[in-house]
């Protein structure tokens, strides 16, 4: 039996007219076996920084008092093998023209899951992936990405893609590890500068992948994997 894979997901700004321009859309992986280890070494790490076990870790959360921790977060991430990173972006929203392709923004950001999700998949693992949504309609759009997802992979008896489930964020370590490295690279192609504390998260983020966090990674990057997904210009 081949070995199981779980992907966790975030995402960041992706609702269609939240006055923010770029969009991301994350996925840590991690082998099933290693996941437990890797919550504990997270709740390992918050216990270290003096950060509540029960405090849910988030981009939105960094501050002053919390950045080194973040830090640690980032650090914990390159030094850990067994997680990898990859993740979709869209710099700017403004600029879709849904309408033209005949979608709604809806039908696009399940559309961009599936770029993101179609990367992570092989013939050589199973796989669960869960993802952090909040709509309370989300269920039945999960299962058809689900679907496309198996179709995609000729997993017609969905016998490698397992399941593609909901869950809540503050109840899994490594969606709210995406979380964090979704905050960074949004907040990154945003351009924003107001915070020193994320400011400094991004910057270890930086030295610790070598990227600029502005650009494509190769597709073969596996650690640390970008896609800056662009709408196509009219001729």
């Amino acid at each position: 039996m081949n070995s199981v894979t779980h992907i966790y997901c975030d995402e960041s700004c992706h609702l269609e007219k939240d006055d923010q321009r770029a969009m991301v859309l994350s996925a840590v992986t991690c082998p099933a076996d290693a996941r437990k280890r890797m919550a504990r070494a997270i709740k390992q790490l918050k216990a270290e920084h003096g950060i509540p076990a029960t405090r849910e870790i988030k981009w939105t959360q960094i501050s002053p008092s919390t950045q080194t921790f973040y830090q640690a977060l980032i650090d914990l991430f390159f030094a850990e093998r067994q997680l990898g990173f990859r993740a979709v972006v869209v710099p700017d929203k403004q600029a879709l023209d849904h309408e033209r392709f005949g979608n709604s923004h809806d039908d696009f950001y399940y559309k961009m899951w599936w770029q993101l999700l179609k990367n992570l998949i092989d013939d050589q693992h199973c796989f669960r992936i869960f993802i952090d949504i909040k709509d309370t309609h989300s269920t039945e759009k999960l299962h058809k990405l689900h679907e496309v997802l198996c179709n995609t992979e000729f997993d017609f008896n969905q016998e490698r893609i397992t399941s593609v489930e909901a869950v809540r964020s503050h109840e899994v370590m490594l969606v709210q590890m995406a979380d964090v490295l979704a905050g960074a690279l949004a907040h990154s192609f945003r351009g924003l500068y107001s915070s020193t504390a994320k400011q400094a998260v991004i910057a270890r983020l930086r030295e610790r992948s070598g990227l600029k966090l502005d650009r494509s990674t190769l597709p073969s990057a596996a650690k640390f994997n970008l896609f800056v997904w662009r709408p196509q210009v009219s001729a």
